[in-house]
């Protein structure tokens, strides 16, 4: 892993097309992560119309929201999203980027966007926290996951594939400033509070004001 000053988007597009089905194969989630989703969507109103903002493969998450809500999957990938029919069949999948959701205005009560907002630039963070609020109705609801402090990353092995991949967080503090600037209100933070070498990535559950 390296430091880097520009996350790439077709980079990050290219890798997941080519190699989803190893990182489906690898992606795990850990009772961590999935009490935080599970005690997230218990504190959602039913019937709930849910986003998941870059779904992947849709495993965990998205099947698990299928499970329960009137659920959507958005990727920019299509492999990641033929895998994501299997995963989560009553799901609606569509294809599409972050920085401009190809939905109408609020139309969603919920969106989750877990380990996706960290592959897009820098630049485009508080356009894409813009787009959550627009397709939310009033008073919706965001969970998403960050990083604690602001980093660039690429990978040029990833997967052991001899392909690159690379990683943009902006960290907690300016996600609170994006997230109040597009309209929300933090209602909680999950840090990780174990003391392992790699620290599980931070959770964050707002709502759109008034």
């Amino acid at each position: 892993m390296t430091d880097t000053d520009n996350c790439d988007r077709q980079v990050v597009r290219d890798g997941y097309e080519r190699h989803a089905a190893t990182y489906a194969s690898m992606r795990s989630a850990s009772t961590r992560e999935l009490d935080i989703l599970d005690e997230f969507l218990r504190s959602c109103e039913v019937p709930a119309r849910v986003l998941d903002a870059g779904c992947g493969q849709g495993r965990p998450v998205l099947g698990r929201l299928s499970d329960r809500f009137t659920a959507v999957g958005l990727d920019f990938s299509r492999e990641q999203l033929r895998l994501a029919t299997d995963a989560a069949p009553s799901a609606a999948l569509v294809e599409g980027d972050l920085v401009a959701l190809p939905f109408r205005d609020g139309v969603f009560d919920v969106v989750v966007a877990a380990h996706s907002i960290i592959h897009v630039p820098l630049d485009d963070y508080q356009t894409v926290l813009d787009e959550f609020a627009r397709v939310l109705r009033p008073e919706g609801r965001l969970l998403l996951t960050e990083a604690l402090e602001e980093r660039r990353r690429t990978s040029s092995d990833w997967l052991d594939s001899d392909d690159e991949m690379a990683w943009e967080m902006a960290g907690m503090e300016t996600t609170r400033r994006q997230l109040r600037h597009a309209g929300f209100d933090s209602e909680w933070e999950v840090p990780d509070q174990s003391e392992r070498e790699k620290p599980e990535a931070p959770f964050v559950a707002a709502q759109l004001t008034d």
